[in-house]
């Protein structure tokens, strides 16, 4: 059985954001915009996205 995953895209700038904010992109892979990550779906990695809903989206994989 294949592990869940999700695919984030960065949209927003980290410029003028809290640090918390800087430091949650820089965990889930993303530092520049337009970049994609993969990680894997556990709630620990749900949480981190919605703390930056508004500088990144979920991207639908092809799957």
């Amino acid at each position: 059985m294949a592990k869940k995953t999700v695919t984030v895209q960065q949209t927003g700038s980290p410029l003028r954001r809290p640090a918390d904010q800087r430091a949650t992109l820089v965990g889930l892979g993303l530092n520049k915009m337009n970049r994609r990550s993969t990680l894997e779906d556990t709630p620990a990695v749900r949480g981190m996205i919605r703390k930056v809903s508004h500088m990144v989206r979920v991207v639908e994989d092809d799957a």
